[in-house]
């Protein structure tokens, strides 16, 4: 296994400490040739015929393999396409069908909204008396009732990077008879997953954030083998079809993590994820782990004793946060964007939250203990009260 950080594969604009990899990963060095390669070779020159000579029809389940590694998932039993809010409705509703005899959907209310916004629109069309109940994340294991249906939680939450124990919530949701989702998307390569391991029934996740598949890469969703075969989905798009060139009038399922397929592969997008996650073939994630785990406690501490001014929003014991950590500051959004012109990237989450990601891939404690030398001196020196700074951007 390689050591660690491997920044040389990734192509980081020189004077930048990228703390965001949370939010939108970096560009990986190889990414452009193989992009370059689908556009001009694959596209020009095979035009349709790549559908077969490139094997494009075949993306969504191949690379999703590699995916599957990831998250401790066999072969075959994970797909790629759409965006993460489909891949919700897809585990959502499926669940839902699991147990039409139960009508709670729980959650909690640290979920990130996409999870909690399908959940209301689902509701809202099936309109036959489904409640969603969202208890403050640390009272959800006691939440778990036998009138519960479906339990779906992000495992990390994005805003503190509070950690749900899988294995824990899963047996408690199983013990109560209900179906359980996990969202992964601040989890996949951030922390050693075992997603089979748990028996969950279902799990999501986007590519673009710790797998650096870039803006807009598609979407995952895991289904428990022995369960495919038997899940009519409620979106039968044409490529979950048993035989889309078959064009029969009807829909006719696929066999297993097929008929979780929707529209057309993005094609371009998933040759550049491909190629991302060759980055992981040679990467320990245990290893990954708790070298994330010496960066973000080398960062709170380093913070707390130079900036007391802020105050720690996540969890103090590594053992229950993801990659990421956050701290409050009422000024915390003009703070980010000063920090953002000097240099250190991480974002803002509302209503006081300055949040950074910790990648080892890329990331070293240098790069830790200069961003902290630049926040002390943003806050000594109040060069964020700027109105560049407390003007607030569509995108925080």
């Amino acid at each position: 296994m390689t050591r660690l950080p491997v920044k040389d594969r990734f192509d980081l604009p020189d004077g930048i400490i990228y703390l965001d990899g949370n939010s939108l990963g970096p560009l990986p060095c190889s990414v452009p040739a193989r992009v370059a390669s689908a556009v001009t070779k694959e596209w020009g020159g095979h035009l349709i015929k790549g559908w077969n000579v490139d094997g494009w029809m075949a993306q969504p389940v191949t690379v999703a393999d590699r995916i599957a590694r990831i998250i401790g998932a066999p072969p075959k039993s994970t797909v790629l396409g759409d965006t993460l809010s489909i891949k919700v409705h897809q585990a959502l509703s499926a669940a839902l069908q699991m147990r039409a005899d139960r009508k709670v959907i729980l959650s909690d209310n640290g979920n990130f909204p996409t999870d909690l916004y399908m959940a209301q629109g689902l509701i809202r069309q099936l309109d036959v008396g489904h409640e969603l109940r969202t208890p403050n994340p640390e009272d959800v294991a006691d939440a778990i009732t036998s009138d519960v249906a479906v339990v779906m939680l992000t495992q990390v939450d994005y805003r503190t990077g509070r950690m749900h124990d899988m294995a824990d919530i899963t047996a408690r949701a199983h013990a109560a008879g209900a179906v359980m989702i996990w969202d992964l998307a601040h989890s996949a390569g951030a922390v050693p997953l075992d997603i089979a391991g748990s028996n969950a029934e279902f799990a999501v996740g986007c590519t673009y954030k710790y797998l650096n598949g870039g803006p807009g890469a598609p979407a995952f969703i895991y289904v428990r083998p022995d369960l495919a075969d038997h899940i009519s989905p409620a979106l039968s798009g044409w490529l979950g079809h048993d035989a889309p060139f078959a064009f029969e009038p009807d829909y006719r399922p696929a066999i297993g993590i097929e008929r979780f397929r929707v529209g057309t592969p993005s094609v371009i997008q998933i040759a550049a994820l491909d190629e991302a996650l060759a980055i992981w073939d040679d990467v320990d994630l245990k290893a990954l782990r708790g070298a994330s785990i010496q960066l973000s406690e080398l960062f709170i501490s380093e913070v707390e004793a130079r900036c007391p001014e802020l105050t720690l929003a996540s969890p103090r014991n590594p053992e229950h946060r993801g990659s990421q950590v956050s701290f409050s500051y009422k000024h915390g959004y003009a703070v980010m964007q000063a920090l953002i012109a000097q240099g250190v990237i991480g974002d803002y989450r509302h209503p006081d939250m300055m949040r950074f990601g910790f990648t080892p891939l890329f990331l070293d404690s240098d790069d830790i203990r200069q961003a902290v030398d630049i926040l002390q001196e943003i806050i000594a020196d109040r060069s964020w009260d700027d109105p560049k700074f407390t003007t607030v951007k569509r995108v925080t």
